[in-house]
């Protein structure tokens, strides 16, 4: 009888060996994030004024996306830095979210230059820097590797072609491309917001605002436009437009002022 016992001792304690040692394997199998901080200390401002803690998440979110997306060159080549820059410009509008994924899109095409309505990039009527794909295109986004390049350029401004287009995906993550970012804003926010945008829109109109005039086209492309100001120039919009800047904090659950952007 205690032989047995001593027989059934060592078999369980080999199978709980056996199965703690897979579990140790797996572990120790998991593949390493690729290292993009020489791209993104050169590229990436808003990635630069992190602390090493926010740098840290920003990396991780950025090989989340990578790893999730498939990103593929029409016309052109694209390389690390457009593939960084491509994340980043995913990255930024959702940094202050702890767990978020573009369910809403599986692949970016990125074109050399402008491209027209029927996503030709050569001969006349090139005018479209950037757009989230609709219809037999849905969970597509085709961007300007030349529109990429500049809204990470000292050049940009206000202006960020990329980070404009990932902001319409926020939007049409409720289901609605229409500027109410439902998913983000809390319902007491929505009238208040929507007053907020046409208030401003008037202001575009008569000449009375600082924003890009392509914000009056209508409430989605309003929040766009001005979700791409709040990340490129956030001390100023914050100066010149408190109201929106403390709306626009309050759905990216970020305060990027803070950080003296200039």
């Amino acid at each position: 009888m205690t032989y047995n016992i001593v027989i059934l001792l060592i078999v369980f304690a080999l199978i709980a060996w056996y199965f703690l040692s897979r579990g140790k394997t797996k572990l120790t199998t998991t593949s390493p994030q690729t290292d993009f901080k020489p791209i993104l200390n050169t590229h990436i401002q808003f990635y630069q004024l992190l602390d090493d803690a926010g740098k840290q998440v920003f990396e991780q979110k950025v090989n989340a996306f990578l790893d999730g997306i498939t990103i593929e060159g029409v016309g052109t080549t694209v390389d690390d830095t457009d593939r960084v820059m491509i994340a980043s410009s995913a990255v930024i509008p959702i940094f202050g979210f702890k767990d978020w994924r573009y369910q809403n899109l599986t692949n970016v095409i990125l074109y050399p230059d402008t491209f027209d309505g029927e996503f030709q990039f050569e001969g006349e009527n090139r005018n479209i820097l950037g757009m989230v794909g609709t219809g037999y295109m849905n969970g597509q986004m085709i961007l300007s590797r030349a529109a990429l390049i500049k809204g990470f350029s000292k050049s940009a401004g206000k202006e960020n072609t990329a980070i404009h287009e990932f902001v319409h995906l926020l939007d049409k993550s409720d289901g609605a491309t229409d500027g109410v970012p439902e998913n983000l804003l809390a319902h007491e926010y929505v009238m208040p917001w929507l007053k907020m945008i046409h208030q401003e829109i008037h202001k575009i109109e008569a000449g009375k605002s600082d924003i890009n005039p392509y914000a009056i086209t209508n409430e989605a492309e309003f929040f766009a436009v001005v979700a791409e100001y709040f990340f490129q120039k956030p001390d100023e919009l914050k100066h010149k437009h408190a109201e929106l800047y403390e709306m626009l904090s309050t759905i990216f659950m970020q305060d990027r002022a803070k950080d003296d952007i200039v």
